[in-house]
């Protein structure tokens, strides 16, 4: 029971009592006592218009006092009500008469139930169960047509036969009963198929009582064609039962709205059994006298099935086609993906090409800089970087060929061309795949492999693409980064000798402490140069702070902490630089948060990072300067050891002690060049030197 105010479970709780005592009164008439004077009609007639009266009110109230499915029960407690209505004129006007007058204004409102209550069965089997595909909607309109065409076949005959006597108005009056009850039938078994043969508790009740009350109907017509009715019998009792079953559903607790999944073997037993059930009635048609209700009911039914059957073979199909599409497609920019590549390829280098002069040209792509892009904007931007890239090679390729994402930032192309098109259609498809913007630059190395003409299978012709990219990479690496970094440290060798020796030492220790830590490839080169280049913002910093003797002032410390900052917009200026960059503007922040410039803590600081300010503080350590003398090797060890987990990254730390015995040393038996001291946890003292930095 829904929760309501105390006054209104009161009136609900009376209003039941009253429905209930008035059927148990009605059971006791129908067992034969008080069937005279006052007794038989307070039992026989109040007590039986009681129990439908009050099963319509009751549905009524909970339509009024519930929100949840108002339209479904307000229709089903006024479908219950033109019920009542027209027991209560046939029990006042007409039962005494001698002979009953067909149709009649009862009549009017027994018929009017049945398309009310269709109605409110509909819209409740909405507001409950929700919308529903087209394949569902099928499986209802199969299971009840079937049971209506059963049912017809069993029970109709006789009813239409004894039906077909009086006028066209009698006729069709007679005839709309049994027609109402099995489309009620119908409608019952079909919300309970929508609901995947899982209606629940209240769908249960409801459905019992409108089938309850349609047999009731159709077992009266068919007593009555027999000459069999026996007036205020057991049959009687079954109307006002199943009107208390439908109020009872009214009140019962209902599960959440759901939407049964498609398939499974219930998809294929009930349009199965329907269609066994349809064919064996046309079938018995031709061997005995089937109602044409019922033989029309069956044919519907085997068409329902049918289109059922087009229906699945069509999503099967859809899906099967999407399974395909997926399988072959790269979900982010909708390219074909490696699987589909190897396909193409395969036909490709087995196939001619189409045109007598041309040949098949595969392009393998890379991209330059994604990485750095990816670093610093973000994976969804670096997505949203791959899908614009993607598109725009895509419609470049269409034309003659295909474009494909093999994974992660690597793109292919495989076209038709001349010999004379190749390094036009290379130049252009590198160009789509190129962005720039502030502060990032992203472009595309490539290897190209003419099909059948250099290599004559799939795996070498990829083989030879993949060396000739990689070869390109590194050369276009070179010619950039190379040339940005080696002007660079020139620049720092003429400003400060003492500085470049330094940084040449740190980058030498970085690179080893990388490979410890098992980095490879492009890291370790970003690494080292970053280590190189660390300290390249100190060109901007006054000489006059730079080898100022003592301790800094506070002015003075602010401005020593810009040089990473200073360091990353010089080395960013130069686009192959930007990875490095990056690196130099953390080499000064602390696990603990007291760095500079950002006070970054821990995972927040890239690796290479946290590299750098290790190596570099030994090499501070270990190097004489004017105002202390060098520490032995053993207890720079210890110093970075105490300060791992606060000033150092203990990972970082332990694999730098583990690689301290094969490090290069100065010609006074320490490497590097000078360095500041290292800080003790939690303090921000400055002490500069000669190519020194806080």
């Amino acid at each position: 029971m829904e929760a309501l105010a105390a006054p209104y479970r009161t009136i609900l709780r009376v209003g039941w009592g009253t429905v209930l005592a008035c059927f148990v009164g009605y059971l006791v008439f129908v067992a034969g006592a008080g069937r005279e004077g006052t007794a038989e009609t307070v039992l026989g007639i109040w007590a039986y218009e009681g129990v439908i009266l009050g099963a319509a009110l009751i549905c009524l109230l909970r339509a009024l006092l519930v929100e949840r499915e108002r339209l479904g029960w307000t229709l089903i407690g006024l479908a219950l009500l033109a019920y009542a209505t027209a027991e209560i004129y046939y029990l006042a006007e007409i039962s005494g008469a001698g002979e009953v007058p067909t149709p009649s204004p009862a009549d009017i409102g027994y018929l009017l139930f049945y398309p009310i209550a269709y109605a409110g069965l509909i819209a409740l089997a909405r507001e409950q169960l929700g919308s529903f595909p087209a394949i569902r909607w099928l499986d209802g309109l199969i299971a009840g047509g079937a049971v209506a065409a059963l049912a017809a076949t069993l029970a109709l005959g006789p009813i239409v036969d004894d039906s077909i006597s009086g006028s066209t108005l009698a006729v069709a009056t007679n005839l709309a009963y049994p027609i109402g009850d099995l489309i009620m039938l119908a409608l019952v078994v079909a919300v309970a198929a929508l609901s995947g043969w899982r209606p629940g508790a209240s769908w249960l009740m409801l459905g019992a009582g409108l089938i309850v009350t349609g047999v009731s109907d159709v077992v009266y017509l068919f007593q009555s064609a027999q000459g069999t009715y026996v007036e205020d019998g057991a049959l009687d009792v079954a109307w006002p039962l199943g009107l208390l079953m439908l109020a009872a559903a009214a009140w019962l607790p209902r599960p959440a709205a759901r939407r049964p999944p498609i398939g499974g073997l219930r998809d294929i037993v009930v349009p199965a059994l329907a269609a066994l059930t349809a064919v064996g009635i046309l079938f018995a048609g031709r061997y005995a006298n089937v109602p044409t209700v019922a033989a029309v009911l069956s044919l519907l039914t085997l068409l329902a099935v049918i289109l059922r059957m087009a229906l699945s073979f069509r999503e099967t199909q859809n899906s099967l086609e999407a399974s395909v599409h997926e399988a072959l497609t790269d979900a982010l920019t909708g390219l074909g993906n490696r699987r589909r590549f190897m396909q193409e390829l395969a036909r490709a280098t087995t196939a001619a090409p189409a045109a007598r002069s041309g040949v098949r040209l595969l392009v393998l792509f890379d991209l330059d800089g994604f990485k750095a892009y990816n670093d610093a904007f973000g994976h969804p931007a670096g997505d949203a970087l791959l899908a614009r890239v993607g598109a725009r090679l895509d419609r470049f390729a269409r034309p003659h060929g295909g474009a494909y994402r093999l994974g992660g930032d690597e793109f292919c192309l495989l076209v038709e061309c001349t010999a004379a098109e190749v390094e036009e259609i290379v130049a252009a498809a590198s160009e789509t795949l190129c962005e720039q913007g502030d502060g990032f630059v992203v472009t595309a190395a490539q290897g190209s492999v003419l099909i059948p003409g250099e290599a004559s299978s799939p795996e070498s012709a990829l083989q030879l693409a993949d060396r000739r990219m990689y070869a390109n990479k590194s050369s276009e690496r070179a010619s950039a980064g190379v040339q940005s970094r080696d002007v660079l440290m020139t620049a720092l060798r003429e400003r400060r000798p003492e500085l470049h020796e330094h940084l040449v030492g740190v980058a030498g220790v970085a690179l080893q402490v990388a490979a410890e830590l098992g980095l490879k490839g492009e890291q370790r080169d970003e690494i080292f140069r970053a280590a190189e280049l660390h300290d390249v913002g100190k060109v901007a910093i006054p000489d006059a702070i730079l080898n100022k003797p003592g301790p800094l002032e506070e002015r003075e410390v602010e401005f020593m902490r810009k040089h990473p900052l200073i360091g990353e917009r010089i080395i960013a200026s130069a686009p192959a630089l930007v990875p490095v960059a990056r690196l130099v503007r953390s080499s000064h922040e602390r696990p603990d948060g007291q760095g500079y410039p950002d006070g970054l803590i821990d995972g927040e600081i890239p690796l290479g990072s946290r590299i750098i300010a290790v190596c570099d503080a030994y090499q501070a350590m270990v190097s004489e300067r004017p105002y202390s003398t060098a520490m032995r090797p053993e207890r720079a060890l210890e110093e970075l050891r105490r300060a791992a987990g606060t000033q150092f990254d203990p990972d970082v730390v332990e694999a730098f002690c583990r690689t301290a015995t094969n490090l290069p040393t100065s010609p006074s038996g320490s490497p590097g060049a000078a360095r500041p001291v290292i800080e003790a946890p939690g303090t921000t003292s400055i002490r500069p030197t000669p190519g020194s930095s806080p």
